[in-house]
């Protein structure tokens, strides 16, 4: 069962972590901090480079958090706060990966929700440090406090759509609604 968490952790946690990477910077294949603002722009999020940097930040620290199994409550709220906000953007595309839906960030929140439960197992940073095991409402308060530091992350920076049409959709004078 530990070697199983070992590498449940290190496959989830590396690839949480290089989706930071490539948010800020041109590494695996990243478009550059310019780039994961310009995402960021396009699914509607206020907040510029400062809203990239802190996805970045949070995907690098609790990926490798997660990785190491070290202050894995910690990592577990990092993990699914990042991969909410991505699930509540690609919602509305449905379920598939295909169609850029939110398969890929529902299944990492749930990778992280699991190791919440289980704990990191036996080789991990958090055993090395004495901390384990820890109380059932720790796991319960992580996943908890991940989503819904996610939502409110989504809440608070996400632009809403505008209530008046846009000047490109007025008619112009003598021009016929269609």
């Amino acid at each position: 069962m530990d070697t199983g968490l070992l590498i449940l952790r290190l496959v989830a946690g590396l690839l949480i972590a290089g989706h930071g990477v490539q948010k800020v910077s041109f590494r695996l294949s990243g478009s550059g901090l310019a780039g994961g603002t310009e995402e960021f722009r396009h699914d509607g999020f206020r907040g510029g480079a400062l809203t990239a940097l802190a996805a970045g930040a949070g995907q690098i620290g609790s990926g490798l958090l997660l990785a190491a199994g070290a202050l894995t409550p910690l990592a577990v709220v990092g993990a699914i706060g990042v991969m909410t906000v991505a699930l509540t953007v690609k919602w509305p595309n449905g379920l598939w990966v295909q169609k850029d839906g939110y398969e890929y960030p529902l299944v990492l929140i749930a990778l992280a929700a699991a190791l919440a439960f289980t704990g990191p197992g036996r080789h991990s940073a958090d055993q090395a440090l004495g901390l384990l095991p820890w109380p059932a409402w720790w796991a319960v308060t992580a996943v908890a406090v991940g989503a819904g530091s996610g939502l409110a992350v989504r809440a608070l920076l996400h632009r809403h759509a505008p209530l008046v049409p846009v000047p490109s959709d007025i008619p112009s004078e003598g021009e016929r609604p269609r």
